[in-house]
């Protein structure tokens, strides 16, 4: 078996357990974005990828929200041996607004900072996705923090804005 055989498999195998569709590109029919699951927000950028991981970065700080992270996902890949399209997540978050949903459920923490998903797909189409909030209360069975996800809500559309991006 080929390693490429190989790594098609594995990605199937991990689509199939995780409930997420599996395609060789990430990309769902001509011009109908990138497949997602519930919970996720999608975007698509009105800027190339660098532009708006820079801009998106620019803003979190200058809205003086904490950026923990800027992760670069397709350096890991090609420091793995494997090719990825570009792709970067971004971590961040305002404390005092987040923790409110870790003293409401502390496995909430798993959604806990935001994280905001950078990537662009075959046709260099620059994508933003990041898990929706109304989902995460849902996930978690928080009740009793409705302001607050909607802060959250406001916020990353505000940041989203920055990029000229409309939703997918």
């Amino acid at each position: 078996m080929t390693e490429m055989t190989m790594s098609r498999r594995t990605v199937a195998l991990g689509a199939a357990l995780f409930g997420v569709a599996a395609t060789s590109t990430g990309a769902a029919a001509a011009g109908s974005g990138p497949v997602r699951g519930p919970g996720v927000n999608v975007w698509r950028s009105g800027m190339g990828f660098a532009t708006t991981v820079e801009r998106l970065q620019q803003d979190v700080k200058a809205k003086g929200i904490r950026l923990f992270d800027v992760i670069d996902q397709a350096k890991l890949a090609a420091e793995a041996g494997i090719a990825l399209r570009p792709s970067t997540l971004l971590v961040f978050g305002n404390p005092p607004l987040g923790i409110q949903f870790l003293t409401a459920n502390p496995l909430s923490g798993l959604d806990w900072p935001v994280r905001m998903l950078v990537f662009e797909d075959e046709r260099e189409t620059v994508w933003i996705a990041c898990t929706d909030f109304a989902w995460i209360a849902r996930r978690h069975g928080i009740t009793d923090r409705a302001a607050a996800f909607a802060m959250a809500t406001k916020v990353v559309a505000s940041i989203v804005a920055s990029v000229n991006a409309s939703p997918a």
